[in-house]
């Protein structure tokens, strides 16, 4: 479904803030692959993340998904094949306007607009039994402003609007970061369950060992632009947050670790 290759990408080069975040990476995820990405700030997960989404051009080597080679496409021609959800909640909904109305635009993604209604009614009752699935009662409140809504709704909003269409790739950048942790297990185990039901393609950047094991039949650690350690299988089950603390000891020392890490 994904290939990366040989993908690199510096900022600033040539000065003196120059930073290597991503170095020569190659990556293949298979269809209905469930990716969970680990590292400590700067090893280069985000950066990959939004290389795949388009929001920086690489500067060298490849990137396809689903056959067709996206390299040079820009951040808005691979959106209609993608679904994302960001760390702050409030990036992936307008505020302004009713439920109803953000999941019309996901719903229209990719898609040429005409004039006519806006919602049709086949749409509204598809709406409802969409956000019934959530379990938090929203499909009695489509004409609430989203920006009613709590931090936790608004991401399992925005998690529902991403997947609306079933896209060729999931990217989830950190999507629990910014909420409590009784509300972060309650998105991930929403992410499980729409990933699992619509057999989707997904990349999930985390601080969160022990939700980088608990989730996803692939762990990938990155460390300093480059991919030190991939695991799955039967092999990824077993693992325990003191294996993934070795490997960073073994591959870079404990300064690599960052207090988010070890509070996460």
């Amino acid at each position: 479904m994904l290939k990366v290759r040989n993908v690199s990408k510096t900022f600033n080069p040539g000065t003196i803030t120059e930073r290597r975040a991503v170095v020569d990476v190659t990556l293949e995820l298979d269809e209905g692959d469930f990716v969970t990405v680990i590292g400590g700030n700067g090893a280069g997960k985000s950066t990959l993340l939004n290389l795949i989404a388009g929001v920086f051009p690489i500067d060298g080597g490849s990137i396809t998904l689903a056959g067709q080679d996206i390299s040079d496409w820009k951040e808005h021609q691979r959106a209609k094949l993608l679904g994302r959800v960001f760390q702050d909640p409030m990036m992936g909904t307008a505020s302004s306007m009713m439920i109803e109305e953000n999941l019309a635009f996901a719903l229209r993604r990719g898609k040429r607009r005409g004039l006519g209604w806006g919602i049709h009614p086949k749409e509204r009752s598809m709406f409802r039994e969409s956000l019934e699935t959530l379990g938090l009662g929203l499909e009695n409140r489509l004409s609430a402003k989203v920006g009613l809504l709590s931090g936790g709704q608004r991401q399992a909003l925005t998690l529902l609007m991403a997947t609306l269409q079933r896209p060729k790739l999931l990217l989830l950048d950190e999507h629990t970061a910014a909420l409590d942790p009784k509300t972060a297990r309650k998105v991930l185990e929403l992410t499980e369950e729409i990933i699992g039901r619509e057999h989707l393609t997904a990349f999930m950047v985390t601080h969160n060992m022990r939700d980088a094991i608990h989730y996803g039949n692939r762990l990938i650690m990155m460390m300093d632009g480059h991919i030190i350690y991939d695991v799955r299988g039967e092999e990824k089950k077993n693992l325990q947050v003191s294996d993934l603390l070795q490997k960073f000891e073994t591959a870079g020392g404990g300064d690599t670790l960052n207090d988010r890490m070890l509070l996460s």
